[in-house]
């Protein structure tokens, strides 16, 4: 049998962490707090028919790789249940509409009970979320809903009042080395047709860091490795394979890694040297590998000050506007204001007076470059203010030509500072030229 031959019935195709999932409560590795005899995770798994009558919707709360999308597995396998998954990175109420109305039928028609296992919940929209809300509530549908963030701010309340909120805990060094040796011999896994040492064990545990996942996605690109340098007998998986694996098999967009940083990095630098084409690259990069839209919209939104400012002060309406609809309309139809707003930003003149003139203020402020305001700028709307001298000798703007009032504003020690320095490009051309004009009409007279 070679390596990715099917060996228990499931694809060839299939990853060896799809290949090793638990095929039912009894064989998850861990969360034993949940899975306790009575439980009520239990129960809901059981295949009694009470189980099916009383069934609850569920929301798995921990990080990834610890066992939510098995549970939801589980849960569907209890009789008179069929099974359906939506990922919140790609859905929208469209789908979930269609799931609804496909499980009404299922229940008149075939008697069957509809398990929607929904990955990552909180990157729904609330509009989107809404839409679950009669179904779970007539339990139309038994949601089984997976987030990494606390449902208690990423998912709305009349969803988490409805539902069971379990959270899982991190797997520890112990689970894993069970499930890492249970996919060397088992059938569905390597079905014993290679070796691990100690050393590779140890080391898949280590750079797993809790994530099951990732354990048996290591294990299988050690696998692969090994089996290319062996001609004849049964591979041996040593450490060096398993490190050189780790590397290999990191091809997740992590959130909390380097390669986040690198492609936002990417993202915004290509907006701000105007190329369109790799922005939209960077952001489809974001958006297939399940970042936050809410996360892509702060930067757009950045961006349009800190890049293109007063260039064309419209920018950052547009980002405004495209972060609002997001949040209104939710992914993945949230993309198409995206990429609206990042191509007008790429496009846009570029500026950066505002942003660098806000950091030369500041830069000034924190060195105690304050001094004091100025007598007549001093607040004066309150009893004695004016035997103090606040407000004396102000001069009202509108009362001037083109409302400029001719008087100091800066303190006196910096008099003559320019935090704000306005390039020719764009709208700002214009704005330098105003500049220009309104020094003149400010000098006291």
């Amino acid at each position: 049998m070679d390596l990715f031959d099917d060996a228990a019935g499931g694809s060839v195709l299939d990853p060896l962490a799809v290949r090793m999932r638990p095929r039912s409560i009894n064989e998850l590795v861990g969360q034993d707090h949940l899975t306790f005899k009575g439980s009520p995770l239990r129960q809901l798994a059981e295949s009694d028919p009470r189980g099916v009558a009383g069934a609850t919707s569920v929301i798995l709360y921990g990080p990834p790789g610890v066992g939510k999308t098995t549970i939801a597995h589980a849960v569907s396998h209890a009789e008179g249940r069929r099974f359906v998954e939506l990922s919140a990175i790609t859905a929208g109420v469209k789908d979930v509409r269609e799931v609804i109305e496909n499980a009404r039928r299922d229940r008149e028609v075939r008697g069957l009970t509809t398990v929607l296992f929904l990955d990552e919940i909180h990157r729904f929209s609330k509009a989107q979320q809404d839409a679950l809300l009669p179904a779970v509530e007539n339990r139309l549908v038994v949601l089984v809903a997976a987030t990494t963030e606390n449902p208690s701010f990423s998912v709305i309340a009349p969803l988490v009042s409805r539902s069971l909120v379990l959270q899982l805990k991190p797997l520890t060094e112990e689970h894993l080395r069970t499930l890492v040796t249970r996919a060397v011999s088992d059938p569905r896994g390597l079905a014993g047709q290679f070796e691990l040492s100690e050393e590779a064990l140890e080391y898949i545990v280590s750079v797993a860091s809790g994530d099951a996942r990732r354990s048996l996605t290591v294990l299988e690109a050690a696998a692969a490795s090994a089996k290319a340098e062996k001609d004849s007998g049964a591979p041996v998986i040593e450490e060096r394979h398993a490190a050189e694996a780790a590397q290999a098999a990191v091809v997740r967009y992590d959130r909390a890694g380097d390669q986040h940083y690198d492609v936002i990095s990417a993202f915004i630098k290509s907006i701000r040297g105007s190329d369109p084409d790799a922005a939209l690259h960077y952001l489809a990069r974001m958006i297939s590998a399940g970042e936050d839209p809410r996360f892509i919209c702060r930067r757009v939104v950045i961006s349009a000050s800190e890049d293109i400012g007063m260039a064309d002060p419209n920018a950052l309406t547009v980002a405004v506007s495209a972060q609002t609809a997001v949040e209104r309309i939710g992914m993945p139809e949230g993309r198409i204001p995206l990429a609206q707003a990042v191509v007008y930003l790429a496009l846009a003149p570029k500026s950066n007076a505002s942003y660098m003139g806000i950091n030369k203020a500041l830069a000034d402020v924190k060195a105690g470059k304050s001094g004091e305001v100025p007598p007549h700028l001093r607040d004066a709307h309150y009893p004695g203010a004016k035997g103090l001298g606040h407000g004396v000798g102000y001069k009202y703007s509108h009362d001037f030509p083109h409302s400029v009032s001719p008087q100091q504003y800066l303190p006196d020690s910096l008099v003559g500072t320019q935090y704000y320095d306005p390039t020719d490009n764009g709208y700002e051309k214009g704005m330098a030229e105003r500049l220009a004009i309104l020094q003149q009409l400010r000098e006291p007279k």
